[in-house]
C-alpha cells in the first residue's frame, strides 16, 4: 500500500512538472491595431489569432482600436520591438519609399482582381525592405474601394472646389489637390475632432472607414468612386519570429496564407452591405457622376507618371510588370 501511494504520489508530482513545463512553454506576444473590433480587418485578425492559438502555445494579445500604440507609430513599435507583431497601413510610409504608395494611385489596381495581381509582384520588394528594417510580412488585407464623403451633394467637380478634405496618404492628398480639394493627411483617430473644429469638411475614404467614425454625424452624401483599394499588411518582428519553434512558425504562416485570402473575401464581400449602412443612418448614397470618374481616371494617369519619377528603378521594374501582364 505504501509503495502504491508514493507512485501515485510520484505520479501526481510529475504530471505537476509536466503542466508547470507546458505553461512555461506558452508564449504571449502583444498586438497592436488602430481600428475598432467592429471593423472587418480587425475582425480578420481576430480570426488569424485563433487559428494561431489553436494550433501553437503562442497567444496573441490584440490591443485594437489605437488603445496600444497609434497606428502611424506601430510600425516603428514592431521594428524596436517594444510589440511583436502589429497590423500597419501601407499609405502612410509614400514619404519612405514611393511602393507604399503604388497601390494608392487612382485606377492603377481598380477592381479587387487587379489589386491582388499587384499585391503579389509587391510581395518580394516588401520583404525586401522591411526585412532591412528587421519587419517581416504576415499578410497583406485591402480597404473596399473608396468615395467622398460631403455635407452637399456631389454632381461636378465645382462641387470639390476649395473643400476641407481629410485623406490618408501622400498619393491621395495629390489626388485631392488635383480635384480642387483643401487636402490634410489626418490619422484616422483625429477626424472626429477635425469635423468639430473646422479642419475638414469631407473625407475620402472606405465605407468601413465612414462607418467606424459615424460619418453619418458630420456629413450627409456618399458618393461612391471605387478607384482605390489599398492595403495593410500585418507585420511581425522578424527577430523575434524566427526565435519561435520552427512548428510555430509554420503554424503562424499557415494561419496567415488563410487570414490573407479571408481578408480580401471579406472586404469584397462588406462593400455593398457597408454602403447600406450608411444609408440606414440618413445618408444619400450614389455612385460617382462619370466626369468625376473620367478625371479621376486622367489623375490616375498623371499621378502614375510622377511616381515613376521618383521610384526606383528596382520598384519601377514592379510596375511595369504588373502592367506587362
Amino acid at each position: 500500500m505504501f509503495a502504491h501511494r508514493n507512485f501515485i504520489a510520484a505520479g501526481i508530482a510529475g504530471l505537476a512538472m509536466g503542466l508547470s513545463a507546458a505553461a512555461a512553454q506558452a508564449e504571449t506576444w502583444i498586438m497592436a491595431s488602430g481600428y475598432p473590433e467592429d471593423n472587418f480587418l480587425t475582425k480578420n485578425l481576430r480570426m488569424f489569432i485563433e487559428d494561431v492559438s489553436a494550433n501553437t502555445d503562442l497567444e496573441i494579445d490584440l490591443q485594437s482600436n489605437d488603445t496600444l500604440i497609434k497606428l502611424d507609430a506601430i510600425k516603428t513599435a514592431v521594428q524596436r520591438g517594444q510589440v511583436p507583431i502589429g497590423e500597419i497601413r501601407l499609405g502612410v510610409y509614400g514619404n519612405e519609399d514611393p511602393m507604399y504608395i503604388l497601390a494608392g494611385v487612382p485606377f492603377i489596381a481598380g477592381t479587387y482582381e487587379d489589386a491582388w495581381r499587384l499585391k503579389d509582384l509587391q510581395k518580394p520588394y516588401f520583404e525586401k525592405k522591411l526585412g532591412e528594417a528587421g519587419v517581416m510580412v504576415l499578410f497583406y488585407q485591402p480597404w473596399p474601394g473608396q468615395g467622398f464623403y460631403t455635407k452637399t451633394p456631389v454632381e461636378t467637380l465645382a462641387d470639390f472646389e476649395g473643400k476641407k478634405l481629410r485623406i490618408y496618404s501622400t498619393a491621395t492628398q495629390k489626388m485631392g489637390e488635383m480635384l480642387g480639394f483643401q487636402a490634410t493627411i489626418l490619422p484616422f483617430a483625429e477626424i472626429p475632432q477635425a469635423f468639430s473644429t473646422g479642419l475638414i469638411e469631407a473625407l475620402f475614404t472606405s465605407p468601413q472607414t465612414g462607418i467606424d467614425i459615424q460619418a453619418w454625424d458630420n456629413t450627409d452624401y456618399f458618393t461612391y468612386a471605387g478607384a482605390i483599394y489599398s492595403k495593410n499588411a500585418v507585420i511581425v518582428n522578424k527577430a523575434m519570429f524566427e526565435a519561435l519553434p520552427a512548428d510555430t512558425q509554420t503554424a503562424i504562416l499557415n494561419a496567415a496564407e488563410a487570414a490573407e485570402a479571408r481578408g480580401w473575401e471579406m472586404s469584397a464581400a462588406t462593400t455593398k452591405e457597408q454602403i447600406g449602412v450608411l444609408a440606414a443612418n440618413g445618408m444619400t448614397t450614389t455612385d460617382a457622376p462619370e466626369p468625376i470618374m473620367a478625371r479621376m481616371k486622367e489623375i490616375g494617369k498623371t499621378m502614375v507618371d510622377d511616381w515613376r519619377a521618383t521610384a526606383s528603378p528596382e520598384a519601377i521594374a514592379v510596375l511595369d510588370a504588373y502592367l506587362a501582364e
